[in-house]
């Protein structure tokens, strides 16, 4: 049974790995829905299973090492490493979500954010995502945050108060170029940073996109307004309460490539 237990162990910490490419990758792949991956399989499964394998790799380790035989100890080892980098990686996304604040819809004008085109909020309507909020209330007066930042200072601050405290370095983009040429320019450079579906509505003076997360295949709705020689971007997840900061970021990569192309 010892001479196994190794065996076993390794075994159960490849189904540990299984397991987290199925939630991980699943959604992405129309597989499983996305609170089923990071919901269920991730958040309330995935530390136990974690715990699980790690004590009997422990087990089993410490069984080889003192009673033999000494040659599988590294099936034992290799079945401990796996779910403590699993267990790592948990961490640093639990560190990263409190480095963030809790919200999904980032824009660079803060008083007057870009609006979306009609048939992106009809896609959004029809799939449930996120609802488009004002960005002057308070975050404790709107679902759903009334419940996650009830004893939270963040209750009494708008959108547009988070970004600017958060989010300093997300400012306008000014331009001295025709503004049929600064949209051609603005479309190139989503394209430049991986955006799907990129669509101009040249009357509106807006450029919109879609971005999908490497993980899970969370869809995120970009938008560009070009307008009185000045260029604002948005970015708004469809689903989740935190992005885990992943909209700012994506707003100063689309800046950069902006920027980047207004200087070539």
């Amino acid at each position: 049974m010892i001479a196994n237990l190794p065996k076993y162990a390794l075994w159960l910490a490849l189904a540990l790995l299984l397991w987290f490419a199925v939630a991980v990758f699943g959604p992405k792949f129309g597989v499983i829905d996305w609170q089923t991956g990071l919901g269920t399989m991730v958040r309330t499964i995935g530390p136990i299973f974690i715990g699980a394998t790690a004590l009997i790799a422990l087990i089993a380790l410490v069984l080889v090492l003192w009673k033999g035989p000494r040659n599988q100890w590294w099936k034992a080892a290799f079945a401990l490493a796996i779910p403590a980098a699993l267990m790592a990686g948990l961490v640093s996304v639990a560190n990263q979500a409190a480095s963030v604040p809790p919200i999904h819809d980032v824009a660079t004008d803060t008083l007057n954010p870009p609006s979306f085109s009609a048939a992106t909020i009809a896609k959004r309507e029809e799939i449930g995502a996120n609802p488009l909020n004002d960005y002057q209330a308070p975050l404790g007066q709107l679902e759903p945050w009334k419940k996650a930042l009830a004893d939270s200072p963040l209750a009494g601050k708008s959108h547009a108060q988070v970004i600017a405290d958060s989010f300093p370095e997300l400012r306008p983009i000014p331009f001295d170029i025709p503004r049929d040429q600064a949209m051609a320019l603005v479309a190139a450079a989503m394209s430049d940073i991986g955006l799907a579906d990129i669509r101009s509505d040249v009357q509106a003076g807006t450029i919109e996109g879609t971005a999908e997360t490497f993980a899970f295949g969370f869809k995120d709705d970009v938008v560009a307004r070009i307008e009185d020689g000045v260029i604002d971007l948005r970015s708004i997840s469809r689903v989740g309460l935190s992005d885990l900061g992943y909209n700012a970021a994506r707003l100063r990569e689309l800046s950069d490539a902006i920027k980047a192309r207004l200087n070539g």
